[in-house]
């Protein structure tokens, strides 16, 4: 469930002392099933340019390669563990560590220190794929930022059956 949290909100930005949210985040609260993630997924175009995108966006120093802090920073900024429903709880820092180090073993596949983009692609996709799977194909509600993979999921099926529609 981390691992799906971590895509959930793989683009959230808040301030990490108040849990306040960016003001430039914005989120929309969409109906997507596992399908909906499955042909996002599947569709090469779409996928490998929307990780591609994040990938760049954290690759702050622009090496080609993700360290460890340049992905803790996101990690961090997620807050994953540090609030419960919206509100903030005692988190042991060390557990915290914990779940930050474990995280990045999962991107860091060949076990080198850092994560490539064949890497974040690959862990990425299949985070989604298990998402998928787990959500199966009947409709979720969820609130999306508008720059996650899951947003960009509902777009492309959006587009995909405006087109089908237009056709038709």
């Amino acid at each position: 469930m981390l691992f799906l949290s971590y895509i959930y909100s793989l683009n959230h930005k808040s301030n990490p002392h108040t849990n306040k949210f960016n003001k430039y985040t914005k989120m929309s609260v969409e109906l997507l099933d596992g399908a909906t993630i499955l042909g996002f997924v599947e569709d090469d175009e779409a996928f490998n340019g929307s990780v591609q995108d994040r990938f760049a966006y954290l690759d702050t120093n622009h090496d080609g390669i993700l360290s460890y802090s340049e992905m803790l920073k996101e990690l961090q900024s997620l807050r994953m563990i540090e609030t419960h429903f919206g509100v903030d709880v005692e988190t042991d820092p060390e557990e915290l560590s914990h779940v930050y180090d474990s995280l990045f073993v999962q991107f860091d596949r060949d076990s080198n220190g850092t994560v490539d983009l064949e890497e974040f692609k690959a862990e990425t996709k299949r985070m989604m794929l298990d998402m998928a799977n787990d959500l199966g194909f009947l409709p979720v509600q969820m609130i999306l930022d508008e720059d996650s993979f899951l947003k960009k999921a509902v777009e492309r099926e959006l587009t995909k059956l405006q087109s089908d529609t237009s056709v038709a």
